[in-house]
């Protein structure tokens, strides 16, 4: 059984390229057509390259393959970065053990699949439903931002009486307040200018500051710091900030070394801890979470067209987006009717 699906490439001119790419569905696998998808900034990184961009996906299942059993056509689904679990691992619930045996079994990433297209096919191990009354335009951008801070929040020790600093009020650190909020931590927002604190205020921080006026005899320390932020900053100033034993998590993408202070953080026996991809069960746990509590993404939508996804990227790269942006392509049917995918054949 194949299938084939538009879907939108990188090139080494910056410029968006349509393409088709063609599956075959295996046992394991489901036909999506992709609906909604963010765009996160590290998808930079790869605008250049040949492949296809993407990985906050949001669509409907329109195929199964022949041994799938746990989710039906018409069913409402996201997916991520994973795009396979074998399931021999006790730990296999956990976002890196995914990732290392994605990565370890199944050979290269594959280039030709992403969320910025009309169409995937996903193996189901690692697609997860989306809540019935929760958009599939907020939904997008929890996958990758939203799980990002989640990770921090739910598996390193944060507690609703904690001290939860974050620094950088973008597509990360808006979700991260909102998250953070209605967990019940104290948040904290730290910023380099005042310039978003009304909207940081209203998505349920506790009390901001600017980083060069901080009086740090009398600040009260931090638990836990998300460096959400385009830039990671002064470490060994940040480390002042930390209460005893307290967590920073850098966040930020970058590619460029970072100077870690030893001493500073021996000294207060501070933690750096990394965190990066999220498991299907966390995912779902989050949009759960999200859907419970009424926490939306601030979003602004473009068209998942060439025109639209370089739009909403140049406007990511001059700090125009607020909060997070989602690319938008209509389905072509009602979500309980089976469609024939264009080049689909047994």
């Amino acid at each position: 059984m194949q299938v084939s699906f538009e879907v939108y490439r990188g090139s080494p001119d910056g410029h968006i390229v349509s393409d088709t790419t063609t599956r075959t569905l295996g046992p394991t696998e489901v036909y999506i057509e992709i609906t909604h998808s963010g765009i996160c900034a590290s998808d930079k990184f790869f605008w250049n390259t040949s492949q296809v961009l993407g990985h906050e996906g949001v669509g409907i299942i329109r195929l199964l393959g022949s041994n799938v059993t746990t989710v039906k056509v018409g069913d409402r689904v996201g997916f991520g970065y994973v795009r396979k679990v074998c399931g021999a691992c006790d730990n296999c619930g956990t976002g890196w053990d995914q990732y290392c045996r994605n990565i370890r079994l199944y050979g290269d990433c594959d280039f030709d699949v992403g969320s910025f297209s009309h169409g995937t096919v996903w193996d189901v191990s690692c697609v997860f439903p989306i809540p019935d009354g929760y958009f599939s335009e907020d939904a997008a951008p929890l996958i990758c931002a939203g799980a990002t801070v989640w990770n921090c929040l739910s598996h390193f020790g944060a507690r609703p009486t904690d001290r939860v600093g974050i620094i950088g009020i973008g597509g990360l650190g808006h979700l991260a307040i909102k998250i953070a909020a209605e967990m019940g931590c104290q948040v904290v927002v730290l910023s380099r200018s005042d310039e978003k604190k009304a909207d940081a205020l209203q998505y349920g921080a506790d009390e901001f500051h600017l980083l060069d006026q901080i009086d740090r005899s009398s600040f009260q320390r931090l638990n836990h710091l998300l460096l959400c932020g385009s830039h990671m900053g002064d470490l060994a100033s940040l480390i002042t900030l930390m209460d005893t034993k307290g967590t920073i998590y850098p966040l930020t993408v970058s590619l460029t070394d970072t100077p870690v202070p030893l001493l500073p953080i021996d000294h207060g026996g501070v933690r750096i801890q990394g965190s990066f991809l999220a498991s299907r069960h966390d995912l779902r746990e989050l949009i759960e979470f999200c859907n419970r509590k009424k926490i939306k993404p601030t979003i602004v939508k473009f068209p998942m067209t060439p025109a639209g996804i370089e739009e909403a990227m140049q406007k990511l790269r001059k700090g125009e987006i607020r909060y997070r942006a989602v690319l938008v392509h209509e389905p072509t049917q009602v979500a309980n009717q089976v469609v024939t995918p264009v080049g689909y054949s047994d």
